[in-house]
């Protein structure tokens, strides 16, 4: 009787499953305390290893390993996509990306029946009219909408070539053996789109010619209006569309003059490579990750350990410098959580992909079974926007 009459009671005061949700599709990742990692996984062309710890009250960062048909259906091109999608303003934006680019690269891919950089580049324009589509419906209820964004990284492996497209700062990195030495040496395939770069504040300038405030150097920082750090993004609608950079948008939003052409911009960087067999693993992480570790840093962690486990490595390193930066012990970090966590370090997601020859000479054509892993965090579901919530009503890990 008193057993039956607690079971009621712990029912009734049980949070609602779809009010807290973990975004975690994948049931191979496992979760210890902010950390959600995947320490071995087995893709198309090789080996892989995840890792995602959660900063911010709602994570911001959002990735996924998908691999096998590059297509819609399963007459291929068949191969590995990675993502990492790193939001800002709240989970919104990279949470649309995870769920709609590689959709939208599927069905190019069928079209083209083939990959290239045009697909590529068509994926990602879709994903932006996609979102832009969303927060115009949205705008009348939602109008901080159009204040959310998300930095874009991605990589397809298919037929031995490599495809990196970037919108933001995440990066990727190529650890590639030097036949001579035997060392493995750290290549940056991405390229950055932050006003810290002095390239990227001449590009601005060349666009805004006739604006002498396109980039703010604020609080020591540079700023595109002062207002946000990357050129290059998905969303962040306000400062590509004049009409949603309003009222009843927040004031700190808002500019003071309205803009005639887009100030930020949604078209990638986009590069191939073709890969080589000394070619060993391409780290992908968001920036929270190169705050902290240089790119000869992070390749030399992978490459002097097993590869079990490597992307929660390097999480751990850089959760170590990021300790040592405010003199306090790794393990008090540790304890300290989200939403308080931001103000030491941002969300930081890695996804090592290692090379394996044998399968990369594989033809894309050779039929393989699907993989689709995703990184994961405490979350809100996706129809909250992230900026009215507060650590209460967010739940606790």
């Amino acid at each position: 009787m008193l057993s039956g009459l607690m079971n009621f009671l712990r029912a009734c005061f049980r949070p609602r499953p779809d009010r807290y949700v973990h975004t975690n599709s994948d049931t191979g990742g496992r979760q210890d305390g902010l950390l959600w990692y995947k320490d071995h996984g087995q893709h198309v062309n090789g080996e892989f290893s995840m890792a995602v710890v959660q900063a911010n009250n709602l994570l911001e960062d959002q990735s996924q390993l998908e691999s096998g048909s590059l297509s819609l259906n399963d007459s291929g091109p068949y191969g590995t996509f990675v993502g990492v999608y790193d939001g800002h303003g709240g989970p919104e934006t990279s949470r649309y990306v995870n769920d709609h680019l590689f959709q939208h690269l599927k069905r190019f891919t069928l079209e083209q029946q083939s990959m290239s950089v045009e697909v590529i580049r068509k994926a990602f324009q879709a994903t932006e009219e996609g979102f832009l589509s969303l927060v115009t419906k949205q705008w009348p209820m939602k109008p901080q909408i159009a204040a959310v964004g998300s930095c874009c990284l991605a990589g397809v492996i298919c037929n031995g070539t490599l495809y990196i497209a970037s919108l933001g700062d995440s990066r990727a990195v190529l650890g590639r053996v030097v036949k001579a030495t035997g060392e493995v040496l750290s290549i940056q395939l991405s390229a950055e789109h932050n006003a810290c770069i002095e390239s990227v504040r001449q590009e601005l300038q060349a666009l805004h010619p006739d604006d002498p405030h396109i980039v703010v150097l604020k609080h020591n920082v540079w700023r595109v209006k002062g207002l946000i750090q990357v050129s290059r993004s998905i969303g962040d609608v306000y400062l590509k569309k004049a009409e949603f950079n309003r009222e009843p948008l927040y004031t700190k939003f808002r500019l003071r003059e309205p803009f005639k052409k887009p100030i930020l911009s949604s078209e990638p960087s986009i590069s191939v490579h073709q890969l080589q067999p000394h070619d060993q693993f391409i780290i992908f992480a968001s920036d929270g990750l190169w705050e902290h570790l240089s790119n000869q840093e992070a390749v030399d962690i992978v490459q002097n350990h097993p590869r079990n486990g490597s992307a929660r490595r390097l999480v751990k390193a850089a959760l170590q410098e990021a300790a040592k930066k405010r003199e306090m012990r790794y393990s008090d970090l540790k304890k300290i959580d989200r939403g308080v966590r931001r103000h030491f370090h941002d969300d930081i997601t890695v996804i090592v992909v290692f090379l394996d020859s044998n399968f990369l000479s594989r033809a894309s054509s050779v039929k393989c079974s699907n993989v689709s892993v995703r990184g994961a965090g405490v979350s809100l579901p996706p129809n909250t926007l992230a900026p009215c919530t507060t650590p209460t009503e967010a739940g606790s890990m």
